[in-house]
């Protein structure tokens, strides 16, 4: 498929649940480019990203707004507007390739294969109807039971997730909740279906830190349960840290580091991960100096730098013989500690790169 092809092709009339699932990743993400064309430029929103994720594990994506999280979440789900996005690649779904598949073939696979709980529940939810009532339709679209039977699902479901008093609340409206407790619903709803992968994107921004805590322990829990594969896509490496098992650090709609969390926080290799572990606030010891903001903006997605894309703001691209201006790095395997790999696109040498984090960057956070 080229990039000039349009997601969401005409179906092939075989219906995605009857094709059979495959061993291996529940989800795998091969060489996806999600482009929109508009009157300055085409906007490469992600531009050959790839990943997978098995049953039961966590997959954190973190970046800086603008790098492609949300737009790749969105890709999974097929939410893209028809005829706006250009998608090549491939997204394998225990099996299934969503790229090119039908509108109904993908609309039949949300809920029990799929689900996703959206950043703001408030603009994702309907306002006219009762909490209860979107539960019940999400419910009843997979399986066939009276609204009666659907209605107590519902109410076990927000049960779950820690809303008190669900018999009554279930017959609220969204605005009628506060917004940890519209988080929850949400929750409830992506849940309702037991889906197999589930996409959280930003779940606790806007929520004070109580509030957080708990919805990142429902979730964990839920996964637990449920044994789904979940993704958190956010900026916030306090979360990843939570609750994620590998890591994936995007910049510019491109992978810059991707490898298990233990890696990632102990032994990070990209400038990028290093300012973005720079900025975050550690409770865990005393701090001497301020937190490191990360020089610069993020570029323009229309002109994207040559090179590597993080190079202007990148403090050590003079290391590099001027290979961060010329020429893209790719991902490549520098190790792991558990021998899953530990990949980043980066031109620095292996002995600058360990040098730079023990002697530089490592001291100071």
């Amino acid at each position: 498929m080229s990039e000039e092809d349009i997601y969401l092709e005409p179906d092939t009339g075989l219906p995605a649940a009857s094709e059979p699932p495959v061993s291996g990743a529940y989800l795998e993400m091969r060489d996806l480019r999600v482009h929109f064309p508009t009157d300055d430029g085409v906007v490469k929103s992600v531009d050959g990203l790839s990943f997978q994720l098995d049953r039961g594990k966590t997959l954190g994506i973190v970046g800086e707004s603008g790098s492609g999280k949300s737009v790749t979440s969105l890709s999974i789900m097929g939410l893209h507007k028809e005829g706006t996005a250009h998608i090549s690649g491939e997204i394998m779904l225990n099996g299934r390739n969503l790229v090119g598949m039908g509108k109904e073939s993908v609309r039949a696979l949300r809920g029990k294969d799929m689900a996703m709980i959206f950043q703001d529940p408030l603009s994702a939810m309907h306002p006219y109807y009762t909490v209860g009532n979107q539960i019940v339709e999400a419910y009843r679209i997979h399986h066939d039971v009276s609204k009666q039977v659907a209605r107590k699902h519902a109410i076990e479901m927000l049960d779950r997730v820690g809303i008190p008093n669900p018999d009554s609340r279930l017959d609220d409206y969204p605005h009628q909740f506060s917004g940890g407790m519209r988080q929850r619903a949400m929750i409830a709803m992506a849940l309702s279906c037991d889906p197999e992968l589930l996409i959280a994107d930003e779940p606790t921004t806007a929520l004070d830190v109580t509030v957080q805590a708990q919805i990142l322990d429902l979730i964990r829990d839920l996964q637990q349960e449920f044994n789904s594969a979940v993704i958190i896509i956010t900026h916030d490496l306090g979360v990843v840290a939570e609750l994620a098992d590998d890591i994936l650090v995007m910049y510019a709609g491109r992978a810059v580091e991707y490898g298990n969390a233990d890696d990632i926080f102990t032994e990070p290799q990209h400038p990028y991960t290093w300012g973005l572990l720079g900025s975050m606030p550690r409770l865990d010891r005393e701090r001497t100096e301020r937190l490191l903001p990360i020089p610069g903006t993020p570029p323009s997605l229309i002109n994207v730098p040559d090179g590597c894309p993080f190079h202007p703001r990148c403090a050590y691209d003079n290391l590099n013989n001027g290979l961060s201006e010329t020429e893209r790095p790719q991902l490549r395997d520098v190790g792991g500690s558990d021998g899953s790999g530990h990949q980043i696109a980066c031109h620095l040498s292996a002995e600058n790169r360990l040098r730079l984090w023990h002697d530089e960057i490592k001291p100071k956070l």
